[in-house]
């Protein structure tokens, strides 16, 4: 008598081994990815620069929160590692139990819905990035950056955007390898 559809996997075959393999691959792209998205949004936190405007009483400040593009950029790559520190025990679940299926499914949706987020926040502050180091002669916007010396606070948000573009490859990586799974 069945007492009901739980995913508890059953047997052992060839194809189970790859299944968690797999599931370790994506269990070590998750840990890599929570360290990524984490230290993103602590460091574009933390960024700021102070420096004097016109004479030495006036002073420039720039901070992350100056711009909202800048804000959401935090605030979607946190949420981001909350999932992926949640999802972690759902992974862990998964090499237990590799035949899991309905899980796998939920997860890689919730993955994809996480990587959609993750690319529209890098997109809004890489397009901020590259207006301050650029600018935009059609719209007569001048390079900030070199006319306010703001080298520091400019250099360490484009670090910060080749880190997040490392970041999204894992994302992308995880999902193909639990696609690859089901």
């Amino acid at each position: 008598m069945k007492a009901g559809v739980i995913e508890l996997g059953s047997g052992s075959t060839p194809k189970t081994s790859a299944s968690r393999g797999a599931s370790i691959l994506d269990f070590i792209l998750r840990i890599v990815a929570v360290i990524g998205t984490l230290g993103s949004a602590i460091a574009m936190g933390t960024t700021n620069e102070t420096l004097p405007f016109l004479t030495q009483f006036i002073r420039f400040r720039a901070k992350y929160d100056d711009l909202p593009m800048f804000t959401f950029f935090v605030v979607a790559n946190s949420i981001v590692s909350v999932y992926l520190l949640l999802s972690l025990a759902l992974s862990i679940f998964h090499i237990i139990r590799s035949k899991a299926q309905v899980s796998r499914i939920v997860l890689i949706f919730f993955d994809t819905g996480m990587l959609a987020l993750l690319t529209a926040a890098a997109s809004a502050a890489a397009a901020i990035v590259y207006l301050a180091h650029k600018g935009n002669t059609k719209a007569n916007w001048d390079s900030f950056v070199h006319s306010l010396d703001l080298a520091f606070f400019c250099n360490s948000l484009s670090a910060l955007m080749s880190a997040v573009g490392t970041g999204l490859f894992y994302m992308v990586s995880r999902i193909v390898a639990m696609g690859d799974i089901g």
